[in-house]
């Protein structure tokens, strides 16, 4: 537990900062096809593609996609998608549009996302995660049933050796939105049985944090 912790210490900052919206400085700065998105000019979208680089990035790799993602737009990630834009593009940071709208807790333009050809299974992220695994990390229960729905790898191992199940409970605070989220993971068949890199179980894991409502949802 006291490695564990350690881990936790050194880890989450990072996880914080991994994801970064586009900052003031960054937006003003914006043009084209950059600033559309942002502000969710759907007439100025439709008018620049047909000069514009789709695929354009920024200075942190962001395409318009991601910068509509960020700044919540849907209708400017539906025009861009309309007009070619790669959905499945990963930014600077390797986070496409699905899960940089998983971390905002913004489940109706994931489902967007989805329905517009990004793939809801792609790693993402510095730690090789997905849309799920950060879902899970963050309590974002409804973001997590929707992607479950749209056919999320239950499973996937990040390079920290983690499932979604493992940092709903390592990551999590044991409360009623991260028991939503395991509840979720189990009934849509999670493995129970997959271990961190030091062969401690999500129960296990849940029983040591003393989160004995998750740990009551691993053991049925």
């Amino acid at each position: 537990m006291i490695r564990l912790l350690a881990v936790l210490c050194s880890l989450i900052p990072g996880l914080a900062a991994a994801q970064v919206a586009p900052s003031s400085a960054e937006v003003e700065a914006y043009d084209g096809l950059h600033r559309a998105a942002h502000e969710g000019d759907v007439a100025a979208i439709q008018v620049l593609v047909a000069w514009s680089d789709l695929e354009k990035r920024d200075g942190r790799g962001r395409t318009p996609v991601h910068v509509a993602a960020f700044a919540s737009q849907d209708e400017a990630l539906r025009a861009l998608a309309e007009a070619g834009a790669n959905m499945n593009a990963l930014e600077g940071q390797a986070y496409d549009a699905v899960t940089i709208a998983a971390v905002a807790d913004d489940p109706e333009l994931m489902s967007l996302a989805i329905e517009l050809g990004n793939d809801p299974g792609l790693v993402t992220s510095p730690y090789n995660g997905t849309a799920l695994i950060a879902a899970a990390h963050l309590g974002h229960d409804e973001v997590v049933r929707r992607l479950i729905a749209a056919g999320a790898p239950l499973d996937h191992v990040n390079n920290l050796g983690w499932t979604a199940l493992i940092e709903a409970v390592i990551l999590g605070d044991g409360g009623p939105k991260h028991q939503r989220v395991v509840r979720a993971l189990v009934d849509a068949g999670a493995d129970r049985e997959l271990a961190d890199r030091d062969g401690r179980t999500p129960l296990q894991l849940a029983e040591a944090a003393g989160y004995t409502a998750i740990a009551g949802i691993l053991r049925e």
